[in-house]
């Protein structure tokens, strides 16, 4: 690898800017067999080119992102072209200042200009316009997500009180939460949306028990959507600063799921004296059935769960149908769908749920949790050991107050999660074809 692959990857190794890489026509390209600028996607008739593939995943592979990167690179590149038509639907284009300016700020994390980042991508084989259609992506994404959701988010003294004791050291805080999850179909989405809107204005305990009973698919609704304590870590990282953000009684927002609308309450909660655990990565599998939530299909993944004990398992139950019925892997929880990482997280090893669809409610999905990896903690150095780049981290930490800080992780984390699940709701609705 040279000087300048190890450079680069350096720098996208520790940014906190997400992998999302959009393309558009190139106007400065090689001269490549016409075959590659052939459409083998379109997504709502818009085409993804082979090349476009084999440029994300150079730029993936010298980012030494996990996982196939071909694969990633199709999923990125289908989630970009719903970015984009989303925010032009909303009238959002960006200009060549923003797009400059996106391109220097993404730069100056590596101590670069937008220029010098450039000329470091081409030397490995990435064109400009792969980076320019990276900044105009997240640019339009983040302008289109905050116009649509932020108004939504406000964050209390309370919701600052309720954050300095989840990140307090020494011990760990757990939610005592009520669920309530809605699936629909293109032909009941509208009033599923209706009905949820309706539960979340001003619901109280005992009416969002009886909403959950009656509405909910999810197992805990005989219950009136009750659920057991629950380590705010396990949650998804997006929900959990929307939970955090909420009173004892207070009902989120309806959230966009793929499918489907969820609704939670606070019901309480409470400081422990055990720090809960981060986790590395979930292996999870997901079993597919025909026929959404029907009662044949429901009643296939019953008899699924009770013949199984582990994901092992599975392979035996998907012998002799289509590879393409049972997926399994290992990922790091911010690369789960938000839908299934909130599935998973109720999951103890073994454990099944089959609440989401797919395939806009005709495909039931079957998850099991295969098991956690915990993240191992770095060691803190010792006395007299800081690092000049230590020194600089805490410099720039300082620079903020602790009330700014917990502020913007709280908005980010709710602004991230209504993101999400805006996004689950597009692919559902989008017009994939793959070739």
């Amino acid at each position: 690898m040279t000087k300048k692959t190890r450079m680069i990857a350096k720098f996208f190794q520790t940014s906190a800017v997400a992998l999302v890489l959009g393309l558009t026509p190139l106007t400065a390209a090689p001269v490549i067999a016409q075959s590659k600028f052939e459409a083998v996607i379109t997504v709502n008739n818009a085409p993804i080119t082979q090349f476009e593939i084999e440029q994300r995943a150079r730029f993936l592979r010298l980012l030494r992102a996990p996982g196939d990167p071909i694969a990633l690179a199709r999923e990125q590149l289908i989630e970009d072209r719903l970015k984009l038509q989303a925010a032009r639907q909303s009238g959002i284009e960006v200009n060549e200042e923003q797009i400059a300016a996106g391109m220097d700020r993404f730069a100056s994390q590596a101590n670069l200009s937008g220029a010098e980042m450039v000329k470091l991508l081409a030397s490995e084989g990435v064109y400009e316009e792969t980076f320019r259609a990276f900044i105009i992506a997240g640019v339009s994404w983040s302008d289109l997500t905050r116009a649509r959701f932020a108004p939504r988010v406000s964050i209390s003294e309370d919701d600052l009180e309720r954050a300095r004791a989840a990140v307090g050291k020494g011990g760990g805080v757990e939610v005592l939460m009520s669920e309530l999850i809605i699936p629909y179909t293109p032909q009941t989405q509208e009033q599923v949306e209706a009905t949820a809107r309706r539960i979340s204005e001003g619901a109280s305990e005992s009416s969002f028990a009886a909403e959950a009973r009656r509405y909910s698919a999810t197992r805990t609704a005989p219950s009136g959507g009750r659920l057991p304590w629950t380590p705010l870590n396990e949650l998804p990282g997006g929900l959990r600063g929307i939970i955090l953000g909420l009173a004892p009684g207070d009902v989120t927002d309806p959230l966009p799921l793929q499918g489907a609308v969820a609704l939670f309450q606070l019901r309480d909660i409470r400081e422990t004296d055990v720090a809960e655990p981060e986790y590395a990565a979930i292996e999870y599998a997901a079993y597919y059935i025909n026929g959404g939530r029907s009662e044949q299909a429901l009643a296939r993944a019953a008899r699924v769960e009770a013949d199984t004990d582990t994901c092992d398992d599975l392979y035996g139950i998907a012998q002799g149908e289509d590879p393409r019925v049972l997926e399994r892997g290992s990922k790091a929880p911010s690369e789960i769908p938000q839908d299934i990482a909130y599935e998973l997280s109720k999951l103890d090893p073994g454990e099944v749920s089959y609440t989401l669809t797919r395939s806009n409610g005709e495909t039931l999905v079957l998850l099991m949790l295969c098991g956690r990896s915990q993240t191992i903690a770095e060691e803190a150095p010792a006395t007299g050991e800081t690092t000049a780049d230590s020194a600089e981290g805490e410099a720039a930490a300082n620079a903020l107050s602790e009330t700014e800080m917990l502020s913007r992780q709280i908005g980010d984390q709710r602004l991230a999660s209504y993101a999400d699940g805006y996004m689950a709701q597009l692919k559902a609705e989008a017009r994939i074809v793959e070739k």
